[in-house]
């Protein structure tokens, strides 16, 4: 298939993206208001031969301080045919576009999956002292192809961190936690979840536990609960105008793209969660919980809402987001994990994060300047 690149409208970017099963949250045109302080654009791939728009790309730039050059970046991004045998017909004339737009290095993650590992795997391998990492268990699934798209982006230039992306080393994470919702019953992704999350969802419900869905009038309390959260766990908090941006923007381009969900015991709100939806692919995006009421286990009552309420619009994947490939029970992440785990869903890594120095020496610079912040 030879192949045209092209800006194009948002509205032939949007189109293109609900044409699809799912996409990331990231590549939807609205993720530009979001993301307000980059410039952004929409990119669009054409076949010659009919003329149809094949593949998508979201990109936002972000400026160099004092200088006009940029970093183009394409988060979890382009949508496009990662398996085609001429990928190279795919990137070469994405480079080609973005150095002509002024920038100096390009950032993309493609959405390609290579391994994923069964909970009960996962399991296994906390049990056992000579696993420390995720990439220890044999993985349940392999994908080959991942292996020969890693291998051609090499091969054409592209590099990776040191690190090869392990754990939270990418801007997006590498590893995430998925609970498929295709071809199965609620009754069986219940079933999978391990003995503390039923109980906990029980004793939830037993205490009397509710959990409502919020508006964006309700940010501010979404944000209370947030800010208790950054605390304990000791991360900086995003600020309210961040989700009051994230809301309008997102929910302007899909009145269901975005959602808010509380947990509340005695008319006291006491975990939070925003949800995001594109096609059939959910996720469970930020959650907040507040330092009292966890004895009647108001996180469990709420994923297990949400969980329902995604299998209810037909998705295929309730996906928990990032986890560290740490299963070293002393790691301050290693919580996370057995949180997610317990939801009896899969673990998968994705290809990672791929930087390609269109201007070697800036490049480096802003390596420097990104490790010393």
């Amino acid at each position: 298939m030879s192949l045209t690149l092209r800006t194009i409208s948002r509205e032939q970017h949007l189109a293109y993206i609900q044409s699809l099963p799912s996409a990331s949250h990231m590549q939807v045109p609205a993720w530009a208001d979001v993301k307000a302080e980059w410039r952004s654009e929409s990119l669009g791939w054409f076949d010659d031969k009919t003329g149809e728009l094949v593949g998508a790309g979201m990109v936002l730039y972000r400026q160099l301080p004092k200088i006009k050059r940029y970093l183009a970046y394409l988060p979890e991004g382009p949508v496009i045919n990662w398996f085609a045998p001429n990928l190279t017909d795919w990137l070469e004339p994405m480079l080609a576009h973005l150095k002509h737009q002024g920038a100096f290095s390009v950032k993309m993650g493609p959405p390609v999956i290579i391994r994923r590992w069964e909970a009960t795997s996962i399991k296994a391998g906390i049990q056992n002292p000579d696993v420390k990492r995720l990439r220890d268990i044999e993985a349940d699934f392999i994908e080959p192809r991942a292996f020969e798209v890693a291998d051609k982006l090499r091969r054409m230039g592209w590099q990776q961190g040191e690190d090869g992306g392990a754990g939270f080393g990418d801007v997006q994470p590498r590893y995430v936690y998925q609970v498929p919702l295709a071809n199965r019953s609620l009754e069986e992704v219940h079933k999978n979840f391990n003995q503390l999350w039923r109980r906990n969802i029980k004793k939830a419900e037993k205490a009397g536990v509710e959990v409502v869905q919020g508006g964006y009038q309700d940010l501010e309390e979404w944000q209370r609960l947030y800010e208790i959260t950054a605390v304990r766990d000791h991360f900086r908090p995003r600020p309210l105008s961040y989700f009051q941006r994230m809301w309008t923007a997102l929910n302007n381009e899909d009145p269901n793209r975005m959602r808010l969900y509380f947990a509340r015991h005695n008319g006291v709100n006491l975990s939070a969660a925003t949800m995001l939806i594109v096609g059939g692919h959910v996720w469970y995006s930020y959650g907040a919980s507040d330092n009292i009421g966890r004895e009647v286990r108001p996180s469990n009552a709420m994923q297990w809402r949400m969980l329902r309420d995604a299998y209810a619009l037909g998705a295929t994947v309730y996906d928990l987001r990032g986890i560290s490939d740490s299963l070293d029970e002393t790691d301050h992440l290693f919580g996370l994990i057995q949180f997610k785990v317990g939801t009896g869903g899969q673990a998968a890594e994705y290809l990672g994060e791929w930087d390609f120095p269109l201007n070697k020496l800036l490049h480096k610079a802003l390596d420097i300047y990104m490790s010393r912040r």
